[in-house]
């Protein structure tokens, strides 16, 4: 099944939610070169909610560009199976070797602003990324490592503990605690059963 479809299948959580799914589902019917950044305008990324098998924990990295905690993942770079880049950002940016996807399913979906910056010398202007989120588990014991080039830093805190962790509110308020509410609702359920 393509992106595509599985975007249009997916049940929104919120109106952010299904506005966002529809304006990436938008972009990938009507934009060239959607999955590598050669589109400056938009591009497909992939970011991870990586918890711990009794979900008490989430894996977090302090990134460099936004001098904050933050979700792990990045940009697709031709990859068109975001479940993929997902899984493999996550193993770049904390060193884990062994993460899994807790369902090949999207977990939620995002559109998120950069602003302009300035990367490897190099000016990046402002510009979209659409973004779908999957959930992953991994161990937290495991050794991790952060990736000086993206990140000062790799570590595992509780759920709540994101909110005083990260210093970008719009994240806190918008995309963190959606998630941390998504994933008590789905171990919830799971649990009654």
């Amino acid at each position: 099944m393509t992106l595509k479809e599985q975007l249009k299948q997916y049940i929104p959580y919120n109106e952010q939610e299904e506005k966002d799914r529809d304006l990436i589902v938008e972009h990938l019917e009507n934009s060239k070169n959607i999955f590598t950044r050669e589109n400056r305008t938009a591009h497909m990324t992939a970011s991870a909610w990586v918890v711990s098998e009794d979900h008490s924990e989430v894996l977090m990295a302090y990134h460099n560009l936004y001098d904050s905690w933050a979700w792990l993942g990045g940009h697709a770079d031709g990859e068109e199976n975001l479940l993929n880049v997902a899984i493999r950002e996550v193993k770049e940016e904390s060193g884990i070797h062994d993460v899994r996807p807790y369902a090949e399913d999207i977990f939620s979906v995002e559109v998120l602003t950069v602003d302009g910056h300035v990367k490897k010398g190099e000016y990046v202007s402002s510009h979209l990324h659409l973004n779908v989120t999957y959930l992953l588990v991994a161990d937290p014991h495991q050794s991790i490592h952060n990736k000086p080039d993206e990140n000062k830093a790799v570590g595992w805190f509780k759920p709540e503990e994101v909110y005083v962790r990260s210093s970008e509110p719009w994240f806190i308020e918008h995309i963190y605690k959606k998630l941390n509410e998504k994933m008590a609702v789905l171990f919830e359920k799971e649990e009654s059963q």
